[in-house]
């Protein structure tokens, strides 16, 4: 029997088209086994391709499974917006207005729409923060050679996120991975850009581990680093960062702290739409 689905292309967090991540997503997922996702995430081989299910949470309008070329995650930002975007614009219809809960393996995800449409995620706690141990400091700074590392602390919240701060972002730019010594490790780095910029922070995100050198721009680890730098006073309440410079994208991430929220947000552009069959 054919499986056959609607089946998107979205970018996320793009700035303009062709500009952001790109995330493909099945919609109405159900029949597919785990080794046909997989099998599908590595053919399509972009950083993350999403199976929207129904949920099993009765507080969550729809399930999500993740997976990347070489495994599955519990949570990962850009495929959450492009998600929950690829689910409304099929028709989904949210149990509360203006609000969308997304089931997925860490539990559930809160996004809010603006009055734009724009979506952004509620960043969930980190599962582990503070600083590294000396081992795993010696282990990014040889990853990152010749940086100057003024921080490595985890910002975890589900795929094990480590987070770098740089003096400048003209120094994150200039950065020359060892991805070999830097093996297991998922490092994301964050300087301060030049006065006058249009955007405060400049993000760069490596994930060799799963077959992705480095992402173009990567919403849980923006979220991390939003819970991490302005809980620590070194961001503002509400900030916007580029990220995917070095790999010629321009993406845009908004950040606003809302009381005890932090949310993650940013621009959703469909590019592909049709059928999948397998």
């Amino acid at each position: 029997m054919t499986f056959s689905r609607r089946f998107l292309e979205l970018d996320v967090f793009a700035s303009a088209p062709l500009k952001g991540n790109p995330l493909a997503v099945v919609v109405d997922a159900e029949g597919l086994s785990e080794g046909q996702m997989q099998e599908l995430a590595r053919w399509t081989n972009f950083s993350e391709t999403t199976f929207l299910l129904p949920p099993t949470d009765p507080a969550a309008d729809y399930r999500v499974r993740i997976w990347t070329p070489n495994g599955e995650l519990p949570f990962a930002g850009h495929p959450t917006l492009g998600s929950a975007h690829a689910w409304l614009s099929s028709g989904g219809q949210p149990k509360q207005p203006g609000q969308v809960v997304q089931e997925c393996g860490i539990g559930l995800v809160h996004l809010r729409q603006g009055v734009d449409g724009r979506l952004a995620f509620n960043a969930p706690p980190l599962r582990r923060a503070g600083p590294v141990d000396d081992a795993t400091r010696a282990q990014v700074a040889a990853s990152l050679p010749g940086a100057r590392l003024l921080d490595v602390v985890w910002v975890d919240n589900g795929p094990g996120w480590l987070g770098v701060r740089l003096a400048t972002a003209a120094e994150v730019l200039a950065l020359k991975p060892d991805f070999k010594a830097m093996h297991g490790l998922k490092v994301g780095v964050i300087g301060p850009q030049a006065p006058g910029a249009d955007t405060a922070f400049e993000v760069r995100a490596f994930v060799p581990a799963l077959g992705i050198p480095e992402d173009p721009v990567t919403g849980s680890l923006q979220a991390g680093l939003a819970r991490w730098m302005i809980g620590a006073g070194l961001a503002p309440d509400r900030y916007v960062t580029a990220q995917g410079a070095a790999l010629g994208r321009a993406g845009r991430v908004q950040i606003e702290r809302d009381g005890d929220r932090i949310w993650i947000g940013g621009a959703v552009l469909p590019l592909v739409e049709g059928r999948l069959r397998l």
